[in-house]
């Protein structure tokens, strides 16, 4: 899911890149931001300090990274929406659950930026659900219904994500879904 980041000399410097911003994001989602230091990101990752600067030069470097990376990972996500035999729709409804994935974890870093007051967080989460919308919406045929659908997914990943985990959630509103003949 991530890309080729140009100057890169190998793979085993993507390796480490990669390992950094994983490192970055699991502190961000532990801790916030204050947890997230450049001392811890590189102690979290088994990489020097030096190894960490060779890499990136900054915290903000860093969250520059994990945006790249996160737009990297919302791009083959909509693209598996687009092409998801079940359908867009029952596709983001399935999804929207914390499965503790790489992609999971890198929407909740960014949101932990995000609530720091970061525009670049907030401005790449808006383009994360911009594209979600886009698919459901292109699907659909119907802006506010797709709408809803998508405040019903975010519904669905607060109460998974908090532990709150309505075991019956998804099947009912597949249920409601089947009723108004969106799935």
């Amino acid at each position: 899911m991530t890309s080729y980041t140009p100057g890169m000399a190998s793979s085993d410097d993507r390796s480490t890149r990669d390992r950094l911003l994983d490192a970055f994001e699991q502190l961000l989602v532990d801790g916030g931001g204050r947890a997230a230091t450049l001392d811890a990101v590189a102690a979290a990752a088994g990489v020097s300090k030096g190894g960490l600067l060779y890499h990136f030069h900054s915290k903000d470097e860093l969250v520059e990274g994990m945006l790249e990376r996160l737009y990297d990972q919302a791009d083959a996500d909509v693209a598996l929406m687009r092409a998801a035999p079940e359908g867009p729709v029952d596709f983001y409804i399935e999804t929207s659950v914390d499965s503790g994935s790489a992609f999971d974890r890198a929407l909740i870093a960014a949101s932990r930026v995000a609530q720091e007051n970061d525009s670049r967080a907030a401005a790449a989460l808006a383009k994360v659900r911009d594209g979600w919308f886009e698919v459901l919406a292109e699907h659909l045929g119907d802006d506010p219904l797709a709408r809803t659908i998508q405040l019903i997914g975010d519904g669905l990943y607060f109460d998974d994500s908090t532990g709150l985990r309505d075991p019956d959630a998804l099947a009912h509103v597949r249920e409601v879904l089947r009723r108004l003949d969106v799935l």
